[in-house]
């Protein structure tokens, strides 16, 4: 399996090293005092985005990993060394769950982006740290402080600007692999697309990002087919492009299938802008494009496009409604963004 988007990961933060008992030993000083060293801290788990990855598989081979302990404190007041961290790389778009699977630590979505799953334990303080007026030859350390075990998982969901939906078959494969240099697999069967595939399509100098996922079914959201496993993967999609097939004998009822399935599925993904896409118009004449266009319009209660993947006719028009949607979005988080700035440097009122 080259695809992987959840993983469940065994973690584990180094412990402190423990303090030092020592006392200084040298020829003709007699009160040497105590001299022992701090233990050293033990070493964090971290997660961190990288480039180049699209996928979990990585941690299918590998599912644990340890953080290395900190040395314990020595004589003549020398602190243990500090334990290696161990970073957990990670592609863009990762989330980073409890072990309950539902409660989010981090949501990983820039590259570079760093963070703490478990901090390293303490090292524990040697009898220097102890010594007083009243106490100067203090025989008693502290133990280093132990690491932090834990269960996590990864969850991953792709950055893509525009996410394709539709039933099997209905040219998802084919719009991208007509508009980008993605090549998916393309069949005249159904379920050609087993994993997400991402691609980079253009439009008037202005690139975005699509992701397409394979298709739903009627029942998708009980397991059916290929079930709801992978509409995760366009919940950050800023607009939904639905295609429907004219060819199928039930254009609109095949709509309220894949409709009535992502509001099954739960969360904002059945609100998300949507533009809806009468598609395989080639293989219409013009009397059955209009009557379909017009009996789908109707279920949709808004305007139709149309298209053909295989003639590429109507697929620009398309893509720049595509366009206007993604900029209208990128606009509205700008503005929001902008108000939240001003609120925070707002001065305090009673």
């Amino acid at each position: 399996m080259k695809f992987l988007d959840f993983a469940k990961v065994y973690i584990r933060s180094g412990s402190g090293g423990g303090g030092c008992v020592s006392f200084r030993r040298e020829k003709f000083i007699e009160y040497g005092g105590p001299d022992g060293g701090d233990g050293g801290n033990g070493g964090y788990v971290v997660a961190e985005t990288v480039a180049g990855l699209n996928t979990l598989i990585d941690f299918r081979y590998q599912q644990h990993f340890f953080a290395k302990n900190g040395q314990h404190g020595m004589g003549s007041q020398r602190t243990g060394a500090t334990g290696d961290d161990i970073i957990l790389r990670v592609p863009v778009g990762t989330e980073i769950i409890d072990e309950d699977e539902e409660t989010v630590l981090a949501d990983m979505t820039e590259i570079g982006q760093r963070f703490v799953i478990a901090k390293g334990g303490n090292g524990g303080w040697g009898n220097l740290h102890f010594k007083s007026a009243t106490n100067q030859a203090p025989r008693r350390a502290n133990g280093g402080q132990e690491g932090i075990e834990r269960t996590i998982w990864l969850r991953l969901k792709l950055i893509a600007d525009v996410g394709l939906l539709g039933m099997p078959n209905a040219g998802k494969s084919t719009f991208l692999a007509a508009t980008s240099n993605a090549r998916p697999k393309v069949a005249d069967y159904p379920f050609t697309t087993l994993v997400p595939n991402l691609g980079v399509v253009g439009v008037d100098d202005v690139e975005f990002v699509v992701a397409d996922i394979p298709g739903l079914i009627k029942g998708a959201s009980e397991g059916r087919g290929l079930g709801d496993l992978f509409l995760g993967h366009v919940e950050r999609c800023s607009v939904l492009l639905h295609l429907v097939d004219g060819t199928s004998g039930d254009p609109a009822g095949d709509y309220e299938t894949i409709i009535h399935e992502l509001e099954a599925y739960g969360g904002d993904l059945a609100s998300k802008p949507r533009i809806t896409v009468l598609n395989k118009i080639d293989a219409l004449d013009e009397e059955e494009r209009a009557f379909i266009k017009g009996e789908l319009e109707a279920s949709v209660g808004g305007p139709v496009m149309t298209m053909s993947g295989v003639s590429t006719e109507g697929v620009t028009d398309v893509l720049r409604a595509l366009r206007g949607q993604i900029d209208a979005n990128k606009l509205r988080h700008r503005i929001a963004e902008e108000a939240a700035e001003e609120d925070e440097d707002a001065p305090w009122q009673p």
